[in-house]
């Protein structure tokens, strides 16, 4: 190993992973500076990140190339005047967002007797959407695949908390769509999703059900789709409960697109 310079050893280290790289530090005072090199960390960060970093909503301070990546990962990023949040799943860097219910396309939204629009639940936006009650429940969220990155297979993430007093969300129904590819897909070709898991045991029902995340909120999955090499689709995925029972109780936050094969839920 002595003959093994620490570029020739960085090199090896840009085809392993993010994690893979850490560990390797380990190994010897060489790796650890091939580990650490902004050239190295470089090939883990998107091809994008410095447009992407232009857009947050504050500064970003970062000394390496390794801190802004681990940044990234452990603090997600607000962009787009705080409506997008950007960050990087850890194991495999590729790109997680999540859109802000203030940018989604919520049925009847703006109508004050049944949405309301607050603060103060300890959101990374500055405000949520609540329901007061309707009978039409139907949130859309939209993302260009060129915000992602190409070749992986995305899930989609309705995140939200319900009220102790929620009622009308024990199911709904989820679908996702390339936009330009179909239109919308109908009721009877959705999936069934147990947004409330409260009154039942989750292992009875076969589909999606809500699961907490680390940072207390509640997410269920919405769809899965792939990203290719194009930048200019549209994917749209659709949270809706459009027949039954009146509904009240739920508060969103937004919506999320993160790899399938992240393990870890920020």
């Amino acid at each position: 190993m002595e003959k093994v310079t620490e570029n020739c050893i960085s090199v090896i280290l840009s085809f392993t992973s993010p994690l893979d790289t850490c560990r390797a530090s380990c190994v010897s005072n060489d790796f650890k500076s091939a580990a650490d090199s902004d050239e190295l960390w470089n090939k883990f960060l998107p091809s994008d990140i410095h447009p992407i970093l232009s857009r947050s909503v504050s500064i970003f301070n970062y000394n390496t190339k390794r801190q802004l990546y681990f940044l990234l990962c452990d603090s997600p990023l607000l962009l787009d005047d705080g409506n997008l949040s950007f960050s990087l799943d850890k194991r495999s860097g590729k790109k997680c967002l999540m859109v802000a219910a203030r940018q989604l396309s919520i049925s009847w939204g703006d109508t004050t007797s049944y949405w309301s629009w607050e603060s103060n639940y300890n959101s990374r936006f500055s405000e949520v959407a609540v329901l007061q009650y309707v009978w039409w429940l139907d949130i859309r969220g939209k993302m260009k695949t060129g915000m992602l990155s190409p070749h992986t297979t995305y899930e989609t993430y309705l995140v939200y908390k319900l009220y102790e007093n929620a009622y009308g969300l024990d199911s709904a129904n989820a679908s996702i769509r390339f936009v330009n590819e179909r239109e919308d897909v109908p009721v009877d070709e959705a999936n069934t999703i147990y947004p409330d898991t409260r009154a039942y045991n989750s292992e009875q029902r076969i589909g999606e059900v809500s699961r907490r995340r680390k940072d207390e909120w509640l997410e269920i999955k919405t769809g899965e789709f792939e990203t290719g090499a194009r930048d200019d689709d549209e994917v749209e995925t659709r949270f809706m409960s459009i027949e039954g029972q009146v509904k009240g109780g739920l508060i969103v936050q937004g919506i999320e697109f993160r790899p399938k094969q992240s393990m870890t839920v920020v």
